[in-house]
């Protein structure tokens, strides 16, 4: 058995101490998934495409069949994509009472199907997409039947309007619910580990200054740098796979 490195047994002798620890989690986890980040240099989502060409509201609003036929290749790659072991970890930290939630960025449900209760999905969610014009709901395998069925976009059933992926597109707010328990959950942890982000995009990049403005530690776990690389406790920069079965190893 290959000994743990001692940033891990760091990072595993914080959680035992923390008594209100989260999770705080990026693109970067879900990336021994199969699914791309956004703006790795030549694997990136964004690396051929302007995001605020394909994927702003504006873009739906003014065309949904466009932006449905860039955003449906998106749907189909992440309905069958499963949680890697970064993701199962989390959920046993969870279940083991050394966490208190995941807090996400990520739209691709992968922390719940690994078994994380308490997720705080602040980005949304592809598992349903909803109408506009009369607030109805639709699960993502019918989004599924209704794209593969036809050439623009999906269509509500109830009512024959565009349907919108039910995630935070570019110029839209973040869902008020769930940054409010985000930002509450921040302001009271005593550790935040910062988990396979860049901590760049606002609002949820404020989160660990909240926690560490408060008093709390943080922890990051991502490759490449951050923001808070000079405040972090710990910073643990190899495979996020590698890395959290290390601290898992530790406890």
């Amino acid at each position: 058995m290959r000994a743990v490195s001692p940033g891990a047994q760091q990072v595993a002798d914080l959680l035992r101490q923390a008594e209100r620890a989260v999770v705080l989690t990026g693109a970067g986890i879900s990336v021994p998934s199969g699914i791309p980040d956004f703006r790795s240099p030549g694997t990136g989502l964004w690396e051929n495409v302007d995001p605020m060409d394909v994927a702003h509201i504006d873009a739906w609003r003014r065309d949904p069949d466009s932006f449905w036929s860039f955003y449906s290749q998106r749907f189909v790659s992440l309905v069958d994509k499963q949680p890697n072991e970064a993701h199962v970890v989390l959920a046993e930290l969870e279940r083991r009472g050394l966490v208190r939630a995941v807090i996400t960025q990520n739209i691709d449900r992968l922390h719940r199907l690994a078994g994380t209760e308490r997720l705080i999905e602040v980005h949304g969610s592809i598992d349903q997409s909803v109408c506009l014009a009369c607030g109805g709901k639709v699960a993502i395998g019918r989004v599924i039947e209704l794209l593969r069925a036809g050439e623009g976009a999906p269509l509500c059933e109830a009512c024959v309007a565009p349907l919108k992926p039910d995630v935070v597109l570019f110029g839209e707010l973040l869902p008020e619910r769930a940054l409010a328990e985000a930002q509450s959950l921040a302001l009271d942890a005593d550790l935040m580990l910062c988990v396979g982000s860049s901590l760049e995009v606002y609002p949820v990049a404020g989160l660990p200054a909240m926690t560490h403005g408060a008093g709390g530690r943080i922890v990051l776990i991502t490759q490449g740098p951050t923001p808070y690389d000079g405040e972090a406790e710990v910073k643990l920069d190899g495979d996020v796979v590698t890395e959290l079965r290390a601290v898992l190893a530790a406890l």
